[in-house]
């Protein structure tokens, strides 16, 4: 029974891996596959599972971008070293939003998350995508150095709108900057640095507040996830980066309204749409 309690959390940890970092909502990704498999009440299913998996994600950023994010590296210029701090300067101001509003509505977001909610913002999501896309809006900013404060908190504010369960991390900051005039590649990259302290402290918290009584082995189990999650998580970010070079998001968006609307009529029929 072990055995298959592991096959469960590492298709759990590629489901956090792949999803994370596309804008199509890891957690009501997680929230679905686990309905599927039948683990919603149990550990699989619960908030400390959920959001502390993420962990290995945030750990796939920190590794594909460390030069990047490190404002000590000895081969950095003065120049150099005075972006990165100033960049590291927008993302915390760019969590402030979502590390308040998060704070306050931590344990009302937890009583919502239902299939209806989910499919919903899938699917207004998904619409918001296609229609931010035919605009075709011209990038005006294309360079973390060209993003000011007062645009770096903006995008912070549509990253408050993902603690909506099935709305995406991901996707609100992407959808919000690429609105703000930033390119697909910047709205991508600012979005994968801003999980950083948010996905942390999200996780903290949850470790912080659980009340779930997890022994050794469901201990043993989050961390294959994680693991999992780390080494997809790495071809995923590689992938979206690749992929947003040559394309635009609009697949994406049409993904999350099939999605959306595969859920609705799913859980309708079950009778569990509106089940915590």
């Amino acid at each position: 029974m072990f055995i298959v309690e592991i096959l469960k959390t590492i298709f759990l940890g590629i489901v956090e891996g792949i999803t994370e970092w596309l804008p199509i909502s890891s957690t009501g990704h997680m929230i679905l596959v686990n309905e599927f498999m039948g683990t919603s009440d149990g550990f699989f299913g619960s908030q400390i599972y959920l959001y502390v998996i993420q962990l290995g994600a945030i750990l796939a950023i920190a590794t594909l971008y460390f030069k990047k994010l490190n404002p000590f590296s000895p081969s950095k210029t003065a120049e150099e070293r005075y972006d990165t701090w100033q960049m590291w300067f927008k993302v915390i101001i760019a969590c402030v939003p979502a590390a308040v509003f998060g704070l306050l509505l931590n344990d009302f977001m937890d009583t919502i998350s239902n299939a209806f909610v989910v499919s919903s913002t899938l699917i207004i999501y998904g619409i918001a995508f296609i229609i931010t896309e035919r605009r075709n809006k011209k990038a005006k900013i294309t360079e973390m150095n060209q993003m000011t404060y007062k645009t770096a908190i903006l995008i912070g504010l549509f990253q408050v709108l993902s603690i909506i369960p099935g709305t995406s991390r991901s996707g609100s900051t992407i959808l919000g900057a690429m609105l703000l005039c930033c390119s697909r590649e910047l709205a991508a990259e600012f979005s994968f640095f801003l999980a950083i302290p948010v996905m942390f402290g999200v996780s903290i918290l949850k470790l912080a507040t659980n009340v779930y009584p997890m022994t050794g082995q469901e201990w043993g189990l989050l961390i294959i996830g994680m693991v999992t999650a780390y080494i997809v998580s790495m071809a995923s970010v590689k992938f979206l980066v690749s992929y947003v070079r040559r394309h635009n998001f609009k697949v994406f968006g049409w993904y999350r309204i099939v999605l959306g609307i595969a859920v609705l009529i799913y859980f309708i029929a079950t009778g569990n749409l509106f089940k915590i």
